[in-house]
């Protein structure tokens, strides 16, 4: 419990003081987790889409791999990318390896599948006469495409709530892909397995306490929207 309470006032210590180590540590944390959440719905959200309202050979297939990429295991993610990323890969030319953006790469691929299976569903849910309502009215096929994401935007809403809890938690492809460098490519969950391998436990926890505040105040705007335009419906 001592450990519990030590780790606690260090979390403190650390965000009260302003402790410059800390901030950067955490800034880095969100813009590698915000930019490949984001990534990941630019790339998820059309294929979920199309899977979900495309007739084509083989869309089973596509599905169950989305589906089954829900569940890939990061470090799988990490070592593909380390090895397209590696200086005699096919992209070691251009020399991102163990740097952020091959951190939002590895990342993205992480969310990517859990966007495409959950957009998929979101979208499969509406009533299939939604889409044939709108064109009735004389909406055009993009117009009605717009409608139809809009009907199913708060399920479309959960799909980035779990895209960004799958990599702001995620260590392993961020630590092979990233090589946990000080300064650079250091985030929370890779500052915190190195803490605790160096038997600090204290900063561990508050390295983790920190992460899991960054988690919840995101999840918790997104839930807040979310909600609202529940209520508004």
């Amino acid at each position: 419990m001592d450990v519990l309470f030590d780790g606690l006032r260090e979390a403190l210590r650390l965000l009260v003081t302003g402790d410059e180590d800390t901030w950067a540590i955490t800034a880095l944390t969100l813009r590698v987790s915000l930019t490949a959440t984001a990534v990941a719905l630019l790339l998820g959200l059309p294929l979920g889409v199309v899977v979900a309202l495309g007739r084509f050979p083989g869309r089973r297939v596509v599905l169950a791999g989305a589906n089954t990429g829900m569940g890939l295991p990061p470090v799988v993610v990490g070592l593909f990318v380390t090895v397209l990323l590696w200086r005699s890969g096919p992209l070691g030319g251009l020399g991102l390896l163990y740097t952020p953006t091959a951190m939002v790469v590895a990342q993205a691929g992480i969310a990517t599948p859990v966007v495409v299976a959950l957009a998929a569903v979101a979208v499969q849910q509406v009533d299939p006469e939604f889409r044939i309502q709108m064109q009735g009215l004389g909406a055009g096929r993009l117009r009605s495409l717009l409608a139809l994401l809009a009907e199913a935007r708060l399920p479309l809403l959960v799909a980035a709530m779990a895209a960004f809890g799958a990599v702001v938690s995620e260590v392993g492809a961020a630590q092979m892909v990233g090589g946990n460098l000080a300064g650079e490519t250091r985030v929370l969950t890779t500052a915190a397995v190195l803490a605790t391998s160096r038997g600090q436990f204290a900063l561990a926890i508050a390295f983790g306490l920190i992460l899991l505040a960054i988690a919840f105040a995101v999840n918790l705007t997104l839930t807040l929207v979310q909600q609202r335009r529940a209520a508004d419906r």
